[in-house]
């Protein structure tokens, strides 16, 4: 150990067994990474990181987070219009969701507010207590290479298969919650205006899987989406998780 300098001391006393003390512990340790990954790809490669320890001061639980406002530092935002205090991804709300699972994910696909494809990957950093407090994100750009690979044509054929966009990128949590609305109205296959109850529950399993209902007011939201009233839209939910015991 070199600790003349107190570095390696200060490294030690913020990190302890690959977990972090704090948001800021975090940033001490990862923003040297942040900064090689962007230098390494390029400007059309953005890194985030995400605090997900602050508690939401507006709602009376208090092991609710603030997702509303996560991100904590960014390189590159230019690549998803984001920047500090932007809210988090679908992701981040699954990950509250069930905390205690693996959620770490590496090479999936996303795509930003506008839609342009991405390639993904977070890292997930707990407290000691095992508590998620952080996420390190990498989202990379695909249009330059999608643009190359049009201009050479049939001398670069693309024989990737079709996959879902795991995570969503947008400027607030209301666009999030939206487009999560919008996809899982889409699964269904129908019309809100011909839906029948089985069809809005699914709707509503569909968002509860996602974590959709962390978000601040997402109930009267997605009820007012589903034609229903926010009384209907609880009953629904207090059924359906019955259900699921």
């Amino acid at each position: 150990m070199v600790s003349e300098e107190g570095v390696d001391d200060r490294v030690h006393a913020v990190v302890t067994k690959g977990r972090f003390e704090s948001i800021e512990a975090a940033h001490l340790v990862l923003e040297p990474v942040m900064r090689a990954i962007a230098a390494a790809v390029g400007d059309h490669c953005e890194v985030v990181l995400h605090d997900l320890s602050r508690p939401d001061s507006s709602r009376p639980d208090s092991s609710q987070r603030d997702l509303n406002h996560t991100i904590y530092a960014i390189i590159n935002g230019h690549v998803t219009g984001r920047k500090v205090g932007g809210p988090s991804t679908n992701l981040g709300l699954e990950a509250m969701r069930d905390e205690d699972a693996e959620h770490n994910e590496f090479g999936y696909a996303g795509r930003t507010a506008d839609g342009r494809e991405l390639h993904c990957s977070s890292v997930y950093y707990r407290d000691a207590s095992g508590r998620i407090i952080a996420a390190l994100c990498i989202n990379i750009d695909l249009t330059p290479l999608q643009t190359a690979q049009n201009i050479l044509g049939t001398l670069l054929p693309s024989a990737a298969p079709e996959q879902r966009d795991r995570e969503v990128h947008t400027h607030d949590i209301a666009g999030l919650l939206d487009t999560m609305i919008a996809d899982a109205v889409s699964a269904v296959g129908r019309p809100v205006a011909m839906m029948d109850k089985a069809d809005r529950i699914a709707v509503l399993r569909t968002l509860d899987g996602l974590g959709a209902f962390h978000v601040k007011r997402s109930v009267e939201t997605v009820a007012k989406r589903l034609g229903i009233s926010k009384v209907t839209a609880y009953a629904y939910l207090d059924q359906m998780r019955s259900e699921r015991g």
